[in-house]
């Protein structure tokens, strides 16, 4: 055997397969931009905003102070937010009279689509368009749909990536609640 040719072949082969596994371990490791939506926002005060709405009027989240608020960040063009847009609704028809307040902010939509997607699904509470983006970047939001729970303080407690489930928004709302 001539190890001054298996050496240098085998040398070659350590480092590509040590590569690899570096490699594999770091994107494993990766969360995916989207599922780091809003995560810096978490237990800290929630950015005020004033939101046009697609009712008419403006709504401002400050005057809020003292309810929890449900705030979902949704586009009529996202698989997962049509998903979603049901089960919000449903359970916004059991909450809003139990001093819980929903709001939507639409993103990255025209005016037609996202008032076709409201009539679509049927959609009560507030929402209205993030006109220049700000409040998409105030909250860090970097995927849809995202919903942020915000307690009577005015603090973020929590957030959710994805399209919620009717158990997972209850549960969060009762949190929220106290």
């Amino acid at each position: 055997m001539n190890f001054r040719r298996i050496l240098p072949i085998g040398l070659v082969i350590l480092l590509v397969v040590g590569f690899i596994v570096i490699l594999w371990v770091g994107l494993a490791k990766k969360e995916p931009l989207t599922g780091a939506s809003g995560a810096a926002r978490i237990n800290r005060p929630a950015a005020d905003f004033t939101l046009p709405l697609f009712s008419g009027g403006n709504l401002t989240l400050s005057s809020l102070k003292g309810k929890p608020v449900v705030l979902n960040f949704w586009a009529s063009w996202c698989p997962p937010c049509r998903e979603e847009a049901p089960t919000l609704e449903k359970v916004w028809q059991v909450y809003k009279d139990k001093d819980v307040t929903f709001i939507g902010v639409d993103i990255q939509d025209s005016e037609a689509a996202a008032r076709a997607y409201l009539a679509e699904f049927g959609i009560t509470y507030p929402n209205g368009p993030d006109i220049g983006g700000k409040i998409t970047i105030d909250y860090g939001v970097g995927g849809i749909p995202v919903t942020f729970f915000i307690n009577r303080d005015g603090r973020i407690v929590s957030r959710w990536v994805g399209a919620i489930s009717e158990g997972l928004l209850i549960a969060r709302i009762k949190e929220i609640s106290q």
